[in-house]
């Protein structure tokens, strides 16, 4: 079997996370994160759509990690963010950096917004 081992681009992978916290790019973020290829920032949660908006159009999806179990998006949440053009996926939050660091790894245009386990 022959490893190879990833480039990322500018964009950051996710490294890690724990009860409260995600490690990306090798520094730590405690509580709710959202990852971006122009950074990382703190998330408010399904009520802070508009730090999702603001970057929606660097991105072709956001997939949203409900924290430890996948979990319903709220509708008003999904509408908002939808309406700016950017797809939304939601997933437990493990799912969620998985998937993002694979997608990332493949130069696809996607962002992270998570919920702490």
């Amino acid at each position: 079997m022959r490893l190879n081992e990833v480039q990322y681009t500018d964009a950051q992978p996710v490294d890690g996370y724990g009860p409260g916290f995600f490690r990306i790019g090798g520094k730590v973020f405690e509580g709710a994160t959202a990852v971006f290829p122009d950074g990382v920032m703190g998330w408010g949660g399904f009520e802070d759509t508009e730090t999702l908006i603001a970057r929606a159009s660097s991105v072709d999806v956001i997939f949203v990690g409900t924290g430890a179990e996948i979990a319903h998006l709220p509708n008003d949440f999904r509408t908002l963010v939808e309406a700016s053009g950017v797809g939304v996926e939601p997933m437990s939050s493990p799912a969620a950096c998985r998937t993002y660091n694979v997608l990332l790894s493949e130069g696809r245009r996607v962002a992270l917004a998570l919920l702490p386990v």
